[in-house]
């Protein structure tokens, strides 16, 4: 049989705000798909995307990222930080959307530390993929998204999907 994905919840945002969170999020599924289609209000180009599991602001999570320009790449690493490296979004002034496409396995298995892979794209300037590591063995339970600075401006779209496998 398939993997199944099931729609959990999705938001799209009518005005501006800052940090976007799916809560009260089951139990019942293997793994969690994320997918972000967001633009920024303040100015710039690059605007940090973060994120956190179950609130947890302590320094339990880790990244590394790997990245392209078209003209150069290179890779940077984040280690014992508080919060999960999402990737980049285009500002004002940038009309596309930055797609991202994240995966989080085995969420909610209380035995083992959570990983999530993030594919996110900026399609403006850069394209990006990210391994992050939250350090805890509690099962997820909410998500929050936030903006470095500004806010995720109108229309930005936030879904998360579970996935039940055959």
């Amino acid at each position: 049989m398939p993997t199944t994905y099931e729609p959990i919840a999705t938001t799209t945002l009518g005005s501006a705000q800052s940090t976007v969170t799916f809560s009260s999020i089951s139990g019942s599924y293997t793994d969690l798909v994320a997918i972000l289609s967001v633009k920024g209000t303040a100015s710039g180009n690059d605007i940090d995307v973060s994120g956190q599991f179950n609130s947890d602001t302590g320094s339990n999570y880790s990244w590394t990222r790997i990245y392209g320009t078209g003209s150069a790449a290179g890779s940077q690493r984040g280690s014992s930080v508080a919060y999960l490296r999402i990737g980049n979004m285009a500002g004002s002034g940038y009309s596309s959307y930055s797609p991202m496409i994240l995966n989080i396995q085995n969420y909610s298995n209380t035995t083992t530390f959570k990983t999530m892979l993030g594919r996110p794209n900026n399609p403006d300037r850069i394209v990006d993929a990210y391994v992050n590591l939250w350090r805890s063995t509690s099962a997820i339970t909410s998500i929050s998204f936030s903006a470095a600075s500004g806010n995720f401006d109108t229309g930005s779209t936030f879904t998360l999907y579970g996935i039940k496998a055959a």
